[in-house]
């Protein structure tokens, strides 16, 4: 998940792309965004897979979190573009960028990553700056 307007991103390793999974995920990217700062998403995008457009719960948390959800038009990926360099950034630098021996030490290196893409990572797209930089300080 990304803040549009920061790109602080939140990721985890799931093992299924249920409905439910999708739904708890997002809950916790919420939480984790707060902690950070980012205490209101208007809008939620997604692509049309199932887990978001036949999904039960997910409604739910969206109006509890007082959010939209916005669907992209089936097969332009382009229109969730953050998302998409995201991913490419996450492919590229964590998960191809050296050889694991075992799914446990390629899990264990994304929350460095992460951490790195979110505090120091330069971006382009933020004059060169990290997005920890456009989030306000929490107290």
């Amino acid at each position: 998940m990304i803040d549009d307007h920061s790109r602080f991103a939140y990721s985890e390793i799931l093992t299924d792309e249920k409905a439910s999974t999708c739904t708890e995920f997002l809950a916790r990217a919420v939480q984790h965004f707060a902690a950070h700062g980012i205490t209101r998403i208007q809008a939620v995008m997604t692509d049309n897979h199932w887990s978001y457009t036949r999904n039960g719960s997910l409604p739910g948390l969206l109006t509890q979190i007082r959010a939209t959800h916005l669907l992209i038009k089936p097969h332009c990926p382009w229109q969730n573009g953050k998302v998409e360099r995201f991913n490419r950034s996450l492919q590229s630098e964590w998960a191809y960028r050296q050889v694991f021996t075992t799914n446990t030490a390629r899990s264990a290196a994304l929350g460095p990553w992460l951490e790195h893409y979110n505090n120091r990572r330069r971006h382009s797209a933020l004059g060169g700056l990290p997005p920890i930089s456009r989030l306000s300080p929490t107290s």
